[in-house]
């Protein structure tokens, strides 16, 4: 365990940046960047194009350990090298960023009003890995779309299993039951998803994890949490709120910091010159550090 990192995330001020678009999602996020599919001819340039993307990020002068705590990678990305460095190396000795994995490997199908994660085969060999190459934390999603005990109690019991498998291998898990901003039953879906967590932070010996949620309906509807003796950080995703949307909710749960993917990366564009993409990022970097401090 990596004290400096941990003590980063635990009390830093900042946000943790979400660059873990993996095989699914890529597509999308390159067309939001300017990269059309005809740009790339398989799987391997397509994750050559975002490597790009994500390196020209990382790299930004924008992008830095004085607002950004932390940065999340998919599996392809931490096998990758910035100018002959790992990724997670050069985030950490070049950035003053603390690398995590994202571990899941997509949702099964919904039940209960819930997806719970795919089996994740050969976990332990891929947190041995992580460790090797200087990761501190994994980030994992499932999903909870209606307010239906069972799929939310589903969706917690195999987080905090897992989660427990994560520690064990000497990282930080990020857990993340996202609530689908458009359930019906957001706000109802909050309270057992809450709820439950208690229930299974208590669970917890000395350890210690970390919690990815959804902005809830109710404003420091989360303070239990992040306040909890068994939780490191409480972060938010954007859950497709636009970012002036999510920066404004951010801002209204206190204690609670950012972990935005597309929220971080919009305006963001292959045609722009360095001056333009540097500029641009660090304006959405500024907006979002100022909604996570409060």
């Amino acid at each position: 365990m990596n004290h400096a990192q941990r003590d980063k995330v635990a009390t830093g001020k900042g946000f943790i940046a979400a660059l873990d678009q993996s095989g699914g999602s890529t597509p999308k996020a390159l067309a939001l960047y300017g990269v059309d599919e005809s740009e790339y001819g398989n799987d391997e340039e397509m994750y050559d194009r975002i490597h790009e993307m994500r390196t020209r990020i990382i790299k930004s002068p924008s992008f830095n350990g004085d607002r950004i705590l932390g940065a999340i990678l998919f599996e392809n990305t931490m096998d990758r090298q910035i100018d002959g460095t790992n990724t997670g190396d050069f985030l950490w000795e070049d950035r003053s960023v603390v690398p995590f994995l994202k571990v899941d490997k997509g949702l099964a199908e919904e039940a209960d009003g819930a997806q719970v994660m795919k089996p994740i085969p050969g976990l332990d060999d891929l947190l041995a890995r992580a460790v090797d190459m200087g990761i501190f934390g994994t980030k994992m999603r499932s999903v909870i779309a209606t307010d239906t005990a069972a799929g939310v109690d589903a969706v917690v019991g195999q987080q905090f299993e897992l989660a427990r498998q994560i520690l064990d291998a000497g990282l930080v898990p990020i857990i993340e039951p996202e609530v689908d901003i458009h359930s019906p039953s957001k706000g109802a879906a909050e309270a057992l998803l809450k709820a439950g967590i208690l229930r299974h932070l208590d669970e917890l010996g000395d350890e210690r994890v970390m919690l990815k949620l959804t902005l809830p309906e109710e404003d420091d509807f989360y303070r239990e949490l992040v306040e909890h003796p068994k939780v490191l950080r409480v972060v938010a995703l954007s859950g497709g709120y636009p970012r002036d949307d999510a920066n404004a909710r951010l801002s209204r749960n206190h204690g609670v910091i950012a972990s935005f993917s597309r929220a971080l990366t919009e305006g963001l564009s292959a045609q722009q010159s360095d001056a333009d993409f540097d500029a641009s990022l660090g304006a959405t970097v500024d907006e979002i550090y100022d909604a996570s401090i409060t």
